[in-house]
């Protein structure tokens, strides 16, 4: 009887633990190796491992790296699956073998390479996105592609949401890739389009930043909830301080011409309407604060609103 593939998976945290679970089930799972991660999600990955006799390496950074291509040679796996690992595998650890290296990108390709597919995907309002599987080579997410998988995206879905969709949805992603290699002889792949590419780098404050003067009411709810929960909602400035809009729906109601960041009325469930470049409004539920995380309704109560003016 032919002997069961031996799988390898990097990942970088919690978003692999679903296909571990189920890699490991189904006995292909030979050992996990993470990259740069909390020290409680580290630990509870190390226990699980030895728990389940699998192999574990930590790469708390680049440097480690390059210790990487010993301890794969020692663990000779047939497959290395990367799952949202941090750092760029180098080319020295990819020769170990030709097509032995299979990366889970959760966002379509070539249009959405970059760390945060989930981000940019809402922040741009995309209605699906997909989680695409691909060979690596030395550069970020521009190897041949194997296939692609569709995921809707639901309205209002904020970055948490989607994550935990995707990460649900790559775990049987990866077992129909663990079937494949399993099984087929040749496995069959495609050149990205570099017509088609872009690269998103990570974000930083700019991108995260709410523009109350260009943005429409539609924009701001989707950079809202591409912010949350990581960046804990998107920035914006009140009364001189700095503040996250953690959530918020679009109002769809005329402001005639008010000038947009102006906060317009307090509703009453206690939520508030701020105007919005395009002649819309949002109304603002939660927000995080130097206080800490406040309903709309606490900062009412602290404060006379109705005319101020985000900025």
């Amino acid at each position: 009887m032919k002997s069961q593939k031996k799988i390898l998976i990097l990942c970088g945290g919690k978003f692999a633990f679903k296909t571990l679970q189920l890699l490991a089930f189904e006995n292909y799972l030979c050992g996990i190796g993470i990259g740069k991660s909390s020290k409680i999600v580290v630990e509870a990955l190390e226990k699980e491992s030895e728990n389940n006799s699998l192999d574990f390496k930590y790469f708390p950074d680049k440097k480690n790296v390059s210790e990487m291509r010993t301890w794969i040679d020692n663990l000779n796996p047939d497959f290395i699956f990367s799952i949202s690992f941090p750092f760029l595998i180098p080319e020295e650890v990819l020769s170990f073998g030709k097509e032995r290296f299979i990366n889970f990108h959760p966002g379509p390709l070539p249009q959405y390479r970059g760390s945060m597919p989930i981000f940019e995907v809402l922040k741009n309002q995309e209605k699906t996105t997909a989680i695409s599987v691909h060979f690596m080579d030395s550069k970020y997410d521009e190897g041949p592609v194997i296939f692609k998988e569709n995921l809707k995206i639901d309205q209002n879905d904020t970055y948490g949401q989607l994550a935990v969709k995707l990460s649900n949805r790559t775990a049987q992603v990866a077992l129909n890739m663990a079937n494949m290699v399993e099984y087929a002889k040749k496995i069959p792949s495609s050149i990205q389009e570099s017509e088609n590419a872009y690269y998103y780098e990570k974000p930083d404050f700019l991108d995260t930043s709410i523009k109350w003067k260009n943005m429409t009411a539609g924009e701001i709810v989707a950079l809202i909830n591409s912010c949350n929960p990581w960046n804990y909602g998107a920035d914006t400035s009140f009364e001189g301080e700095h503040i996250k809009i953690i959530i918020a729906t679009i109002f769809d109601q005329s402001h005639e011409n008010s000038k947009p960041g102006t906060i317009l009325a307090i509703n009453e469930d206690g939520t508030f309407n701020v105007a919005c470049s395009d002649d819309k409004q949002i109304s603002i539920e939660v927000l995080k604060t130097d206080i800490g995380i406040i309903t709309a309704k606490q900062l009412n109560f602290q404060m006379n609103i109705i005319g101020k003016i985000f900025k």
